[in-house]
């Protein structure tokens, strides 16, 4: 179960210390919009004193033996599971996400995610590269030193640990800023490293408003490399911001995600894997399977079900086991969702179930939206903005390349699915469509083994697998002469 008492300060050299500006933000429980509790804002000034002790940190974290970093990692993995429970509702209580998908999901992956990195930690290997005679040319890879990383609210548990886990791995030291929404659990995580032992420094947790905190983490000369997790808008300032020092930027930004059906599907599997690629933490997912895209032959037979499906769905309290879907994670994004159902009316769209807010007074006081489906046409805006809630935008093709144009009739290139028994179709659509990640009959399955991110507005850069290690390293190229014939210097 919870502490008595939420973590509510900054974690800033090993110490949890109050802003400089003593500001504080008031946390609240989306399900009923009450005050959780205040935490410290961070400002410019407490994200400069995080890099200062990240600076300090670095050299030692890094030159440690990564063996020894490895183990203190899986340290925090097993320190994560013991407390499940507790973080289970934690982060019911902060996001809104139902503890049922916290305990199988949320909870595990980040556990899971802080294991397979630690076990990385001591797998970053060089190589040789065949060059001159007598001459050796051996490349390492390094850490970068400090790397600020920015956690959106939507998934911040299971995202702290996609920034965190590869970046300690690799050496780095670490000046993270949760979404001022969510920081809970992102505390919680700091509170955990703290009691197995990972150095003071190495990890800060400043919690702020983009505008401020992020933006100087961003622009901020002593930091390495920006990991941002957002929206594309904001993606484009990071980079700004990052300009000055030219830091290596890593973004994972918004998605448009074509789920496509074909005519022989099989129709439970489509639509069960289907309402889980949407409708799976109130659609507050960049890599949703937003756009439905239906063979005609089986539209009608799909769109029944699937609104059956929908309408079916238990909409209630995260803490009760058997709700399926919680509210969204504020009254503000519910009231932006709520606005895409008459933007898809207005622009001559059908909705088919949902696109308000339900009517039971057990949910008035919570950010509920009813899960939606809307049929509309390619050029709408439902079917081209990210809505980001749970809301599934339905178009219909009538062969292959048609299927094709539709899903790629996007900026973005994050996730993507398809639903068919062919397997040649399976694997030229798997090659064709513009996405970093495609799912064939299944979707939103993700693993620490396998690179996560996207193409285009969906940003560069990726999460997870050994890709990240990369991310999170620059290599050295370091040459030894030893018996050439011809030094390559001049000579007098």
């Amino acid at each position: 179960m919870l502490k008595k008492a939420f973590q509510n300060k900054l974690f800033i050299g090993g110490e949890w210390v109050d802003g400089i500006a003593g500001a504080t933000i008031p946390v609240l429980n989306p399900y009923d919009n009450s005050e959780l509790c205040e935490i410290a804002e961070g400002r410019a000034e407490d994200i400069d004193r995080a890099v200062e002790a990240a600076k300090a940190a670095a050299p030692v974290w890094g030159r440690m033996n990564a063996s020894d970093r490895g183990r203190l990692i899986l340290k925090l993995a097993d320190r994560i599971e013991e407390c499940t429970e507790e973080l289970i509702e934690l982060e019911a209580r902060d996001t809104g996400h139902p503890v049922r998908d916290a305990r199988k999901l949320d909870v595990p992956r980040t556990a899971a995610c802080f294991r397979y990195f630690g076990g990385m930690a001591d797998k970053v290997e060089g190589f040789l590269p065949p060059v001159y005679p007598g001459m050796l040319n051996y490349v390492q890879r390094e850490p970068i030193g400090v790397v600020g990383q920015i956690v959106p609210w939507n998934f911040p548990l299971m995202f702290t640990s996609w920034k965190m886990a590869p970046a300690l791995a690799a050496g780095n030291a670490i000046v993270i800023k949760p979404s001022e929404l969510t920081p809970l659990s992102t505390l919680r995580i700091a509170e955990l490293m703290h009691e197995v032992g990972i150095p003071a420094g190495v990890v800060n947790v400043v919690p702020g408003y983009g505008h401020i905190a992020g933006q100087r983490l961003a622009e901020h000369p002593d930091v390495g490399k920006i990991a941002f997790t957002g929206s594309t808008a904001t993606g484009r300032r990071v980079v700004e911001a990052s300009a000055g020092n030219l830091k290596k930027v890593q973004l994972e930004l918004g998605g448009k995600g074509p789920n496509i059906v074909f005519e022989d599907a099989v129709i439970p599997a489509a639509i069960g894997g289907s309402a889980f690629g949407i409708f799976h933490n109130q659609g507050q997912a960049c890599i949703a399977g937003s756009r439905i895209l239906l063979h005609e032959k089986i539209a009608d037979e799909f769109l029944e079900k699937f609104a059956g499906f929908a309408k079916s769905i238990r909409l209630g309290d995260p803490l009760d086991p058997a709700t399926e879907m919680g509210p969204l994670t504020s009254k503000m994004h519910q009231e932006r969702v709520l606005e895409f159902s008459k933007i898809a009316v207005d622009q001559g769209g059908e909705v088919i179930t949902g696109g308000k807010a339900p009517e039971a007074e057990a949910l008035s006081k919570g950010c509920f939206v009813e899960p939606t489906i809307v049929k509309a046409k390619p050029g709408d805006r439902v079917a081209r903005e990210e809505v980001f809630g749970p809301f599934a935008t339905v178009m219909t093709f009538s062969d292959d390349d048609e299927a094709l144009a539709l899903a790629n009739d996007t900026a973005y290139g994050l996730g993507s699915g398809l639903w068919t028994r062919n397997l040649p179709r399976a694997h030229k659509f798997a090659r064709d469509i513009h996405a970093g990640m495609v799912w064939i009959n299944c979707y939103k399955v993700v693993h620490p083994g396998s690179p996560f991110g996207g193409f285009g507005e969906s940003g560069y850069g990726r999460e997870m697998g050994f890709e990240v290690m990369r991310e999170y390293t620059q290599p050295k190229s370091v040459w030894v002469n030893y018996d050439a014939q011809i030094p390559p210097h001049y000579e007098r």
